[in-house]
């Protein structure tokens, strides 16, 4: 999709929204702060409440989604926390995906927390993405650690590579990472948005890392 003025971005990404088979955004309210884009309102499930910031990144233009949506499932979609407890630990074992064999969730009021030790950040997702399309879920709290600090030479080999599929030369590229424990912080300049998101996605397959700080900015 081409470039997406900035005083249209509200009424583009409602029509996406309302487009997309996966979502009922029948509640939900966009706003638009000079291409930040915030949705408010609710929706019947988590899995909505994800796919619809993906809907909103999909615009030109969208340089910052602000997901301030609800869940608020249907009555007859609602689980007591014992029960909900017991999904999510039974679809954490079922995943299949090792390294989530010491991880655990546990249910407060619709809300799933998630703790334990991970060595990579896949892992992390993969956790996530085991119990976010279970019946009753409002959010997901993520309080699972990393059994060591982020390897600096790991980061940027990662960050190289991207950079690599991108067709970046490399008397081109003007991006540097920096780590702090398990941060990354990422700055300089990139031309695109595909460029973009490569050097952050890549930054998070890194070892240990639980959080990038992305200050890139795209020269177009």
């Amino acid at each position: 999709m081409g470039r997406t003025n900035t005083k249209d971005i509200r009424k583009v990404v409602e029509a996406e929204l309302s487009s997309d088979p996966l979502v009922d955004a029948s509640g939900i309210s966009v706003r638009n702060f000079n291409g930040a884009v915030a949705r408010t309102g609710t929706v019947p499930s988590y899995r909505q409440y994800l796919e619809a910031a993906e809907a909103a990144w999909r615009i030109a233009g969208v340089s910052h989604v602000r997901n301030e949506l609800e869940v608020a499932p249907s009555p007859e979609n609602c689980r007591d926390d014992a029960k909900l407890t017991t999904a999510a630990n039974n679809a954490l074992a079922a995943s299949g995906t090792t390294g989530l064999e010491g991880v655990v969730a546990t249910a407060r009021n619709g809300n799933l927390t998630l703790t334990g030790r991970v060595k990579y950040h896949r892992h992390r997702a993969a956790a996530e993405a085991a119990v976010s399309g279970l019946t009753g879920v409002r959010n997901i709290k993520d309080r699972i650690e990393f059994v060591f600090d982020v390897d600096p030479a790991d980061v940027n080999q990662l960050v190289g590579k991207a950079l690599d599929r991108q067709q970046v030369p490399p008397d081109d590229r003007r991006v540097t990472a920096t780590t702090d424990g398990n941060m990354v912080v990422l700055q300089g300049t990139v031309q695109t948005r595909a460029q973009h998101d490569a050097v952050v996605s890549a930054t998070w397959l890194g070892n240990g890392v639980v959080a990038v700080i992305d200050e890139l900015e795209i020269t177009g």
